[in-house]
């Protein structure tokens, strides 16, 4: 039976040896451990069962792209069970739930999504834990803090009360050219550098790599990897 036709806990049982093995690969060649490289798994368009069946493989890294639909399944589930990455755009209005549901923020593209939820993190009083989003790759299609821009205004958010800034993400163009996914990533790499030499308010973390380019984001320095299509097959919806 091929894959197509599997249902998540089968599907599971093929595609997640296969993406470990994938990373472990990576990393080894880079002369790291594979530990050092969280596997979030994106859920994102695929139905509750995919959660579920994740959780019994024992994932416990999940990553949606809309607050709605991350929502939904952290309702199905019950709170605490794993831990919920928000990796798609943050609207400010949508700011307050995703601090709620979202245990890291990838998404923090922009001073003024991050001054919202520096707001509602100091009236919460609790704090916030954000990657800050920068466009490596120049395109316009791409969100986050420009390559040229991005030191001086991360260094600055990394100062707002309420806020943890524990590294950042990027999303590299989706070319199959290997050196121009191998610039992007190391782009983000050379930008964590210069930030940490700045301050220590900004944490390690580089959230690169997705189920095409994951060995190279990982070769780069990637500690989490956003993986979806390689773990459940293309999106319901």
């Amino acid at each position: 039976m091929t894959l197509e036709y599997l249902g998540y806990d089968q599907r599971l049982g093929e595609t997640l040896p296969r993406v470990r093995a994938r990373i472990a690969a990576a990393a080894e060649c880079s002369g790291r451990s594979p530990d050092s490289v969280r596997l979030v798994a994106v859920t994102k368009g695929h139905p509750v069962e995919a959660v579920r069946a994740a959780r019994e493989a024992g994932l416990r890294d999940l990553g949606e792209n809309r607050v709605g639909e991350l929502e939904q399944k952290v309702d199905a589930l019950g709170p605490g069970v794993v831990r919920w990455h928000m990796i798609g755009h943050l609207q400010r209005r949508k700011a307050p739930r995703a601090i709620e549901l979202a245990d890291l923020i990838h998404s923090v593209d922009s001073t003024r999504l991050a001054e919202r939820l520096s707001r509602v993190a100091l009236d919460r009083a609790c704090d916030v834990r954000v990657l800050a989003q920068v466009n490596t790759s120049g395109e316009d299609s791409k969100g986050g803090f420009a390559g040229d821009e991005a030191v001086e205004a991360i260094h600055r958010i990394s100062e707002f009360g309420g806020l943890h800034v524990e590294g950042l993400m990027t999303m590299a163009p989706f070319v199959d050219d290997e050196k121009v996914l191998s610039s992007a990533f190391r782009r983000l790499r050379n930008i964590s550098e210069k930030l940490r030499a700045l301050t220590d308010g900004v944490g390690p973390e580089l959230s690169m790599g997705m189920s095409n380019d994951m060995e190279i984001a990982v070769r780069e320095g990637s500690t989490f990897v956003r993986i979806g299509t390689a773990l459940f097959g293309e999106r319901v919806k």
